[in-house]
């Protein structure tokens, strides 16, 4: 696969440098704002092409599949203009600010016979795997409850960035996204209600949040969000029979299961550093003709963005009437 990379931020650098590593992989282009830093980025990961705009990248015919790493609020302007241009698209999550957005480019996508994935990586993690065979097993049985929190501190202008509404800024859009994620795989059920409290900041974003959900099936699970605090990325999951414990949701190498009768661990150690995984799902849907992924597609996508839109519609009702 000949990727093309729009953006040359940190998550850019890290998708640069798993996609060196892989074989089948070739980063052949990178596409930045400006012709300087677009040079520099493809100087330091050998890509043999740098453009000074992102419409450039995207008509190069030397580009396969483009990997967005734009701020939040230009992923659904760009993603359909790769389409547009016959590129398949893998997305940094959040893949679009509204699930509407979402529903009309994966039309898109389905309409040019191209493969569209939001990036939300942790998703094709080997360990979640090995975790959906234990909870499919019966052995802990029913999940009655679960928890996880994520939170880190932004200064500077990072946190005007990450704030930022006009850029898609907020918590909940930036990692929140990685604890719905979680729960997501995790719970396996659909969520009936809601209810949460919000800390907003001088921006009007959410700078702290917690969410209880009620799932269909009687399980409750709370998430807690924050960009102000460091939160350590801990999950636990509590079943009839036993409860599993995360030590890190998000770069999850393994997990700890304690029952009554015996405590062990599940290992899945990372190739490279976890995105090679996303990667080669990609290719593989792109080599089987795919435009959505059996993993994680449309729908998956698009329910997790509408419980998003949901939340956050929640907050702006309660702040507009106070």
């Amino acid at each position: 696969m000949r990727w093309g990379i729009l953006g040359a931020g940190n998550i850019a650098c890290k998708f640069a440098a798993t996609v060196n590593e892989m074989e089948g992989e070739e980063l052949v282009a990178i596409g930045s704002r400006s012709e300087e830093k677009a040079r520099e980025f493809a100087a330091k990961y050998g890509a043999p092409l740098a453009f000074g705009s992102y419409d450039a990248l995207l008509e190069s015919d030397e580009v396969d599949a483009v990997y967005i790493a734009l701020p939040n609020n230009m992923h659904y302007a760009y993603a359909k203009r790769a389409l547009e241009c016959g590129r398949h698209v893998l997305c940094e999550k959040p893949f679009t600010i509204r699930a509407e957005e979402a529903e009309e480019l994966y039309a898109l996508a389905r309409e040019k016979g191209l493969f569209l994935m939001e990036a939300l990586w942790i998703r094709f993690l080997p360990i979640y795997e090995k975790l959906g065979e234990l909870i499919s097993s019966g052995e802990l049985g029913r999940l009655r409850s679960a928890r996880c929190e994520y939170g880190f501190i932004a200064a500077g202008a990072r946190r005007e960035r990450k704030f930022d509404s006009s850029l898609g800024g907020g918590a909940l859009l930036d990692i929140g996204i990685y604890n719905i994620g979680f729960l997501d795989m995790a719970v396996r059920s659909r969520v009936d209600t809601f209810t949460s409290s919000v800390d907003m900041n001088e921006y009007g974003t959410d700078e702290f949040s917690t969410v209880t959900f009620e799932y269909n099936d009687g399980a409750t699970a709370t998430m807690t969000t924050s960009i102000g605090i460091d939160i350590p990325r801990r999950a636990a999951l509590i079943f009839d029979r036993g409860v599993v414990y995360f030590d890190d949701f998000q770069h999850a190498e393994y997990f700890d299961v304690h029952t009554k009768e015996r405590d062990w661990r599940v290992d899945a150690t990372f190739g490279i550093n976890g995105f090679e995984y996303e990667i080669r799902e990609f290719s593989r849907c792109v080599r089987s003709g795919l435009s959505e992924s059996p993993v994680y597609g449309a729908e998956d996508n698009v329910r997790i963005l509408s419980l998003m839109d949901g939340i956050r519609e929640s907050w702006s009702m309660k702040f507009d009437c106070e």
